[in-house]
């Protein structure tokens, strides 16, 4: 029997886990998929067992397990940035008697993940070329606005990858102009420190509806992510400046992104937002204001972005993960 190994991608909203097969790169297999709503369980261990109870496996029948969460993991412990979830990893892999279990920050997974992608997985935004083989020396940068803000960079060099596990999404928003300016003193005020993720997130975005209907002195009775976007697909004038602001500050802290960590070959944008958003972002000023980078303008155009439309490269990236380690295992 092919060796299996148990996946996860648990952001602060919903758990999708899947199987992966460990002797193929392109490991994840599609069809195992299942998400499940973290709210409906009171812990990893026991979403993770209805998983694989529903596939009829237990722990001892996968060879390992990676579970990518939407959280700082320090050493075996995690916790979900926007969720009540608490992550021990030994403990986890003892309550699911898992023969070796991985914890990875989520935005890591998706950075792996960026290798496996292929030409039908990616929408460009702006002009850009074809992916990078795999294994192409690299540095590449992954953002993503879901239930927060994740942020990833990959490097590769000499064929090995590494991707950095960050809570960039916690920097500071850095306002350009006066109308900025003006959403930032709203935010403070609701908030005191402002994150980019308080603005490009599910939240972010009816946060920036709030702050302009504060400005305009209209009151604001949108509570959902959703209701703001269809509201501007409707015609609403409010709801339309608010989903502008938000593809205009996302294309700004991509930008940012690629200053600071140097990612000259390209800048992934995943996450649950984005396949929703793929019109408004291609008709939006997020490319403009990529590029908006003073004696750096220049480069910055020569920096391709590109979509992921990919429908799990979260699991995907987990899947990279096994497969490393059960060549590590393996080489051992």
């Amino acid at each position: 029997m092919t060796a299996r190994a148990l996946l996860a991608d648990i952001g602060g909203t919903n758990a999708r886990f899947a199987l992966a097969r460990l002797d193929a790169r392109q490991a994840l297999r599609l069809d195992s998929v299942q998400q499940l709503p973290v709210a409906d369980f009171p812990s990893l261990a026991e979403a993770a067992a209805h998983y694989l109870a529903g596939t009829g496996l237990r722990g001892g029948d996968v060879a390992a397990a990676v579970f990518a969460v939407a959280g700082r993991v320090d050493g075996d412990h995690a916790c979900i940035t926007n969720s009540p979830w608490v992550i021990e990893g030994a403990a986890t892999r003892a309550a699911l008697r898992l023969p070796r279990l991985r914890l990875v920050n989520d935005f890591a997974a998706q950075a792996m993940g960026t290798q496996l992608l292929g030409a039908g997985d990616v929408v460009a935004i702006g002009d850009a070329g074809p992916l990078l083989a795999p294994g192409t020396t690299r540095t590449q940068a992954v953002i993503g606005p879901g239930t927060g803000l994740g942020v990833s960079t990959l490097i590769v060099r000499e064929g090995r990858a590494v991707a950095l596990e960050t809570e960039g999404g916690h920097v500071c928003f850095a306002p350009r102009d006066a109308r900025e300016v003006a959403l930032l003193g709203r935010l403070v005020a609701r908030f005191g420190r402002v994150s980019n993720e308080r603005l490009v997130s599910g939240s972010g975005l009816v946060n920036l509806h709030d702050a302009l209907a504060d400005l305009r002195g209209s009151p604001s009775t949108l509570a959902r992510p959703e209701e703001v976007t269809a509201g501007a697909r409707a015609g609403d004038a409010l709801c339309g400046a608010a989903l502008a602001s938000f593809c205009a500050v996302f294309g700004a802290i991509a930008g940012d992104l690629v200053l600071t960590m140097g990612a000259w070959d390209g800048v992934f944008l995943t996450g649950g937002l984005v396949p929703r958003l793929l019109p408004e972002l291609q008709a939006s000023a997020f490319r403009a204001r990529f590029e908006a980078k003073g004696r750096f303008a220049p480069a910055m155009a020569r920096v391709p972005t590109y979509a992921v439309v990919h429908p799990h490269p979260g699991l995907l990236g987990a899947a990279a993960f096994a497969f490393e380690d059960a060549a590590c295992v393996l080489a051992a």
